[in-house]
This record gives structure tokens, sequence and C-alpha cells, in this order.
């Protein structure tokens, strides 16, 4: 029979598969059906799983043990500490009614999210077994979490540029360095202003819930200032911390700081009102800050608000006794697509308890960082050519920031901006009421157009502005300007 046959024979495959001349397509075409076939066959799987357990989410179970695998740098006590809340939260069935299927699964994310949380494993995942117990009775179960090491040392080397100057750092980390989730960080770095600086710190948890963490530094910092008073400034310092983050309610910090501070490297033409500053002075003081910051974007942001307060008080010891008050906040919301409006505040205020502030304690304010078209550290009181600082500042400023036309990719946005502030001495002739009001009522103003470049980790800014209302002492600055930094007005 099959020699009454003869060619050509009609075609058995089907019209849609291609042609066996083409291998490249063939291939892909098998690898796509292939994908599609896996793709199903998972879904399928994923949604018989949520199935079975969606209808087995009340029966009883118990978790008898947690067992942590891998975690060979991290102590059993510590790992146990973490574990306990949420082990206890589970077997209180009195309170949470948590001895379900439903209660494990919850235990064992918690378990896994806090894991997660000490930033010491690469992955985290948790099983839920039978107990291995040999008394254990029916329902009893172990949650057994797999954990990978993330390495414990860690060196990098930097070029970095910020606050409108340029350093090279150097900076080392040491995790988990005594087995609870410690970090030891030290990080060294030479610049053009802050000429040289050293920062290492200790930080630890201190709650289960890794919401809280104590904090102990050192540092010491070699800062030029003659680009607005004829002086440099060493400072070597102690602080001691301890963080606390309340979700939705913000970040609070209680601090305690000790610092020796120099003035020095004076140079021939330093005011009479530098001189009197020079030499050395302790600074013993105690901090309190609350920080909450909802942005999407901190470089650039577009929607959102940050608020922070800060407050110290010196004088428990040492040479200066002052109260000092700062507020920062910023809202963003945007108007259309692709544009945005930003408006910022600042304001602070320092009242010395004996005789006039230091220098070293006062707020410095202007430049591209602050009030822009004008020079950096160069507001408010003078003598001679150095800016001697203030008691009391507040500044504000309005930016619409909008795309690049056509161009909405681009890291680079254009935006207008508008600024005012002031930075006054305290007259001890007057009460606090008659200074602020003497403060508000004689802004500095500048306006001006400008391109922001996010440039991760700093943002940095080419304006061209022009001072509208100064002061005789401040230093204005007609043109374009550069400001390179992470916190803008």
């Amino acid at each position: 029979m099959a020699e009454g046959l003869h060619p050509p024979l009609q075609r058995t495959t089907h019209p849609h598969e291609p042609k066996e001349d083409d291998l490249e397509k063939l291939k892909k075409w098998q690898e796509a059906r292939l994908e599609r076939k896996l793709r199903g066959e998972y879904e399928s799987a994923v949604f018989h799983l949520a199935e079975l357990v969606n209808q087995n989410l009340e029966t009883s179970l118990s978790v008898t043990s947690v067992r942590v695998d891998g975690a060979t740098n991290t102590r059993k006590s510590f790992l146990g500490w973490l574990i306990q809340p949420w082990l206890a939260r589970h077997t209180d069935d009195r309170v949470s009614k948590s001895n379900t299927l439903q209660g494990v699964l919850y235990t064992a994310r918690g378990i896994s999210h806090i894991l997660q949380e000490t930033d010491l494993f690469h992955s985290v995942d948790a099983k839920i077994q039978r107990s291995r117990d040999h008394l254990a009775k029916e329902g009893d179960v172990d949650i057994v979490v797999t954990t990978r090491d993330k390495g414990r040392f860690y060196l990098k080397t930097a070029t970095e540029f910020g606050n409108n100057e340029g350093n090279v750092s150097v900076t080392g980390r040491v995790r988990n360095i005594f087995g609870g989730a410690e970090f030891l960080e030290g990080h060294y770095s030479a610049g053009t202003k802050t000429r040289r600086s050293f920062h290492g710190l200790l930080s630890l948890p201190l709650s289960p819930s890794l919401r809280t963490t104590g904090q102990l530094s050192l540092f010491s910092q070699e800062r030029d200032l003659s680009s607005f008073a004829s002086c440099s400034e060493i400072s070597h310092g102690l602080k001691v911390a301890i963080n606390s983050n309340w979700g939705v309610y913000g970040v609070h910090e209680v601090a305690y700081q000790a610092v020796l501070r120099h003035i020095n490297n004076l140079a021939p033409s330093a005011s009479v009102s530098i001189r009197e500053h020079a030499g050395q002075t302790i600074k013993s003081s105690i901090s309190h800050s609350w920080t909450k910051d909802t942005r999407d974007d901190k470089l650039a942001a577009s929607r959102g608000y940050y608020g922070k307060i800060f407050q110290e008080l010196a004088g428990l010891s040492g040479d200066v006794s002052f109260y000092k008050a700062e507020v920062e906040s910023q809202i963003s919301r945007c108007l259309v697509p692709g544009m945005s409006l930003s408006l910022a505040a600042r304001s602070g205020f320092l009242k010395a308890f004996t005789g006039p502030s230091h220098f070293s304690d006062r707020f410095q304010l202007g430049g591209p960082l602050s009030l822009r078209s004008l020079r950096s550290n160069s507001m408010g009181p003078r003598d001679g050519v150095d800016s001697l600082g203030g008691d009391i500042h507040w500044s504000t400023g309005i930016s619409l920031v909008s795309d690049i036309p056509r161009k909405p990719h681009w890291p680079i946005k254009s935006h207008i901006f508008v600024n005012a502030g002031r930075l006054d001495a305290m007259d001890g002739t007057k009460g606090l009421g008659d200074n602020l009001i003497g403060c508000l009522r004689r802004p500095s103003i500048s306006a001006g157009v400008g391109l922001i470049y996010r440039f991760d980790p700093v943002r940095v800014e080419v304006n061209f502005g022009v001072p509208l209302v100064a002061s005789k002492s401040d230093g204005v600055r007609r043109g374009f300007q550069v400001g390179i930094g992470m916190e803008f007005l």
C-alpha cells in the first residue's frame, strides 16, 4: 500500500507552528510553550495550596519550638531574645486565640521578619514541620528558620561631594561583632573645608522589636572656617544616644554629648570678636530630637512632608551653658504630572545663660543650601571680614519644580525659587518677643531659576539668582551659584 503514495504529501503540522526548516523560530516557540505550561502549573499549584490553607486556617496547631539554622555568627541567647515575644504571643491563647494554623503562620512570618530586620542575613526562610519531640501531641509543630549569613566585614573608599565641599574617605564596618547584631563602624575623610575627620560608631539593639537602639560614638574633626571667619576649629567629642522608632509617630533620639572645641589658626586679619573666642572650650549637653519623614524622595520630593524638632541643653559641666532649639519642615505636593510645589521653613533660637553665646554654638546662615544668591555663612552680625553667627534665625523657601519638556525620565529637573530669611544676634536689652518681631520684620529675599541634578546620594543645583532685598552685612552673590548637598531649603 505504501508503494501507492507519491510526494508531495500534505503536511500534518498545525498551521500556526513554525516551519521545520526555521530552527531558531522553532526553538523559541518550544521555549515559549514550555514557559506557558510551567507558569500555568505554578499558578495552579499556588491556587490549590492557598485554597487548602484557607480551608484549614482554624485547624488546631501549637508551636513547641523554633529552630534557626545557618546563623553561625549569632548568639543563641540573642536569637531567643528576639523570638521569645512572638512565642509568648502565640502561646497565650487566652489573649490572642492563636493556637491555630492561622496563628502559626502569623508567628512564622513575624519571626522571619524580625530576623530579616537585623540586617545580618542574606536570606531567611521559615518552614512549619511536625514536632520532633517524643512527647509531642497531635497538632504540635516546630518552626524551622533557615538563614544565610551576610559577610561580617566591609571596606569602602570613596570621593564624596556634599554641603559645598569635597573629600575622600575610607569607611570600614564590622557586622555582628559580638553576635548580637552590633555594628562597629569607622569613617575617616580628608577634604577641602573639613580637613580631617574621624567618626567611630558602635550601635546595638536595646529592644526585641529592634525599634530602640543604643549608640556610642567618638568623633574628631578639623574644619577650615576661613571662607567666612578668619580661623579654624578642631573638635574632639563623645556621644551616647538612644534612638527609638515610633513608626507613624516619628523617630526620637535622646543623647548626651561632651565636646572639646578649639578655635585656632587665626589669620593676621582676624577681628577682635574672633580673637575673643579663640582657645579651648568644653561643651557638655543633653539633647532630644524628633523626626518624621513621609517624602517619596529625600533629594527631590514631589509629595509628602518632613519635620524635625531639636532641643539641646548645655551646662551640666564644662565652659558653656545655653538652651538651643531648632525646627525644620518641608512639604511637597504634585500639582500636575511632572510638576510639583515644595515649601520649606527653618528656624532656630539660642539663649546663653552666662554672658554672650560662644562662636562655636551660634547659627550660620546663607549659601546655596539655605538662602540662595547669598554667600555661604555670610549673613548676620559681622566684625570686619568675619561673620560672627547669630542667636536667632529663620528662613523659608518656595520652589516650583518641573520635568524637562519631553524628557520626564531624565534625572535633571528645572525649578523656580524664592527664598527669604534673616539671622540676628539676641539683644539683651530687649525681651524675646521684641527680638523675634525685629528678626521677622527685616528679611533678606532672593529669587531665581535653576537646574536640579539628582546624583545619588547628593543633589546638585546650578542656579541663576539675584538678591532682591539684603542687609548691609549680608554677603550677596549675583549670577550663577552651584550647590552640592543633601538638604536644601
